[in-house]
């Protein structure tokens, strides 16, 4: 009898689990703006059919939304919400700031490459190296730093690679050139070291070689449509989990060999302390806590402002009027200095120059997404419940595309719409609210590089921009990838030809 009952029993209990999850979802769809989904694999269909366009696939779920919140339910993942509500983005970074950190997730599929790195922990740990990157970046004598560097590097390595080409006709791969010349210069203002990367006849540098190994092997991690997978392959220790650790192994013991070279060097007192490295050492933080501090910024300050540069040169490629404007902002403010070159100063009145690349990360953000988790339930400002454990993301790629946020031409280069309508003639830039456009993220956890990268990106490009015209060999609409940071898909292969003056005075 028992035996006769329990088999009635097993079929029900499973109709009754199917039929309660069904309406689970269904409910979800309908009231928290949900792709479409399944019982038990959630939306894992419409995840895997998308996943080579997942941006785009995000982007037009969040459109679609009356909130631009969805919650998105897949087998193999915690539940997640993704908004481009600038008020949650708000309350998210800032207002409950406390309940959402990046939690053990995140930090799991990046803690084999950054450690206790500033951009992968929380809690103490990371506010006792946030207040000394504060200081660190806030000091003048490192701005100044940052110029010198950037005029050695620009003037004596790239415009002499960019002259050879435009005189030999080379087509040159310009993301790659400025992913070199950035982590040539992210690894002097950090490390005061020189990995020489913009000699293209050489092979690259095997530290520059592993650093994109694990950024693209983490990042395909966290992309992973169930996460089980590359779990396993750490554990076996093969393909790209192998890969990964093999890297990450050449870049800690990389620079854990500069750190002690520079131990010995400010034991001897053989330099004065210009570079990152220096002030985090004589702060006497363990090496390595030093280590992953460096290596964290390393990878935020060289990749995020190639990206961005990248993206512009293609932008204005397609778009020569709001070039011609560029070259002649930086063909005045040179004069104006004198001749002199560009400096600090000189970099800061270059309004346009900013506009533009403003514009160019609001459509092609370097950073798609980020993510947090909520250590506790809550209740976002559009009424979008979240439960202890969620996954939630805000994505300033979809963000960027949302008429809500930027108007009927949200999918256009346009750079006046970061002045002043009344003021554009004049250079007044908006404050634009940081939750709309947070591509340096915000609230406490704001980039503390933000001055530095606009300062680097507005020097490379204006002294590009200045002596040569930059023509992409296809005139295809190139594929955005997002990886830890953004990239190319392909690369961003063009000629270049010296500039006229004729062409810069007018």
């Amino acid at each position: 009898m028992s035996v006769f009952f329990f088999t009635l029993l097993v079929p029900f209990l499973g109709f009754l689990f199917f039929f309660k999850t069904t309406k689970q979802q269904q409910r979800s769809h309908n009231n928290n703006h949900a792709p479409l989904s399944h019982p038990i694999i959630g939306c894992l269909v419409s995840f895997y059919q998308n996943r080579h366009r997942l941006l785009d696939w995000y982007t037009e779920q969040l459109a679609n939304s009356p909130t631009q919140t969805i919650v998105v339910r897949r087998l193999g993942a915690r539940r997640t919400v993704v908004t481009a509500n600038p008020r949650n983005v708000e309350y998210i970074l800032k207002t409950n700031f406390g309940n959402f950190p990046k939690g053990k997730p995140f930090t799991e599929i990046l803690g084999d490459f950054l450690g206790c790195g500033i951009f992968n922990v929380d809690g103490e740990l990371w506010h006792a190296q946030r207040k000394l990157a504060s200081h660190a970046f806030s000091t003048r004598s490192l701005k100044d730093f940052i110029v010198k560097t950037l005029q050695e590097e620009v003037q004596q390595r790239l415009v002499p690679l960019l002259e050879h080409a435009a005189r030999e006709n080379h087509v040159i791969d310009l993301q790659d050139v400025l992913s070199r010349l950035t982590f040539d210069t992210v690894c002097k203002v950090s490390l005061g070291y020189d990995p020489c990367c913009l000699d293209l006849s050489k092979p690259l540098p095997p530290l520059l070689t592993a650093f994109d190994t694990a950024s693209e092997v983490s990042a395909a991690r966290g992309s992973a449509p169930v996460f089980l997978v590359w779990k396993m392959k750490r554990m076996l220790n093969v393909g790209s989990e192998k890969a990964l650790k093999e890297a990450v192994k050449l870049v800690h013991e990389s620079v854990m060999n500069i750190i002690k070279l520079k131990k010995e060097e400010i034991r001897f007192n053989r330099k004065n302390g210009t570079d990152l490295l220096d002030r985090l050492l004589e702060a006497c933080h363990e090496e390595i806590v030093v280590r992953d501090m460096v290596i964290s910024m390393i990878m935020a300050g060289r990749d995020t402002t190639s990206a961005a540069m990248t993206w512009l040169f293609w932008l204005l490629s397609r778009h020569r009027e709001q070039e011609a404007s560029l070259v002649k902002e930086v063909y005045d403010e040179n004069n104006q200095n004198q001749g002199l070159g560009l400096d600090y100063e000189c970099l800061k009145e270059m309004k346009l120059l900013k506009a533009c690349l403003c514009e160019s990360m609001r459509l092609y953000p370097p950073v798609a997404w980020d993510s947090k988790h909520a250590g506790g339930a809550d209740v976002l400002p559009d009424g979008t419940h979240v439960e202890k454990g969620d996954r939630v993301t805000y994505f300033p790629y979809g963000m960027g595309r949302m008429e809500a946020l930027w108007g009927e031409n949200c999918c256009e280069f346009k750079p006046q719409r970061w002045f002043h309508e009344e003021n554009v003639d004049n250079g007044i830039l908006k404050c634009v609210n940081p939750y709309m456009f947070p591509v340096f993220q915000a609230g406490p956890r704001v980039c503390l590089g933000r001055e530095m990268a606009f300062i680097q990106m507005k020097y490379v490009v204006a002294s590009i921009l200045n002596r040569f015209v930059i023509s992409p060999v296809s005139d295809e609409h190139p594929r955005f990838v997002p990886l830890l940071t953004a990239h190319m898909a392909g690369g961003f292969i063009v000629r270049v030809h010296k500039r006229n003056g004729t062409e810069i005075e007018k």
